[in-house]
């Protein structure tokens, strides 16, 4: 073989020539330190800034679902309060239409309950007995809640006459009253003694 076949050969098959390089960083060149550490330091960001956005919905959710218990339990107690007054006081002159509508502030079964309490026994007594009973809160508090129930204990005193005994008796009563939220109203769904 001669020099000029094997120089044919080679033109024969030629190869690309090599990429060239420039000045400058680029194909084919490691990376360099400065440029690693800038990309852990972007990375880190990132995972610092996620871990802070999880953090940070964790404590708004927090405080939104105690900003609500918090309202619960204000508006409950008020709410516990005016309508026990209105359940447990009545006058035998009236009770056949107070009594219905104090049905209005109970919910669910209780609901159903009072109504034929009131209907089957107490309004016939209050009638016959002339039976009047006024109630009075003298204090309420908050056992339990969350934003849709809350159960309240409340003090209250009765004052109670009849025909039988026209001077006022005095009792006091201790109650844990049921409040369910619905339909933006805080109904009572149980009333009892304790």
């Amino acid at each position: 073989m001669t020099a000029a076949t094997v120089q044919k050969s080679r033109d024969d098959h030629e190869l690309p020539d090599p990429p060239k390089v420039s000045g400058k960083r680029g194909f084919g060149r490691p990376p360099s330190f400065g440029r690693s550490v800038k990309g852990l330091l972007f990375a880190l960001s990132g995972i610092v800034l996620v871990a802070l956005l999880i953090v940070g919905g964790i404590a708004l959710s927090t405080y939104i679902d105690n900003r609500q218990i918090a309202d619960a339990r204000t508006s409950a107690v008020d709410s516990a309060s005016e309508k026990v007054v209105a359940m447990l006081g009545y006058d035998y002159e009236t009770a056949e239409s107070s009594l219905p509508t104090a049905a209005e502030g109970l919910t669910g079964d209780f609901r159903e309950e009072y109504l034929k309490l009131i209907q089957d026994s107490i309004i016939p007594g209050a009638k016959e007995k002339q039976l009047t009973v006024k109630v009075s809160v003298q204090g309420a508090a908050v056992i339990s809640a969350t934003p849709d129930t809350v159960d309240v204990l409340i003090f209250l005193n009765q004052v109670t006459t009849n025909i039988d005994n026209p001077q006022a008796v005095t009792t006091g009563s201790r109650l844990r009253v049921s409040m369910q939220h619905v339909d933006g109203e805080w109904l009572i769904s149980q009333l009892a003694p304790i």
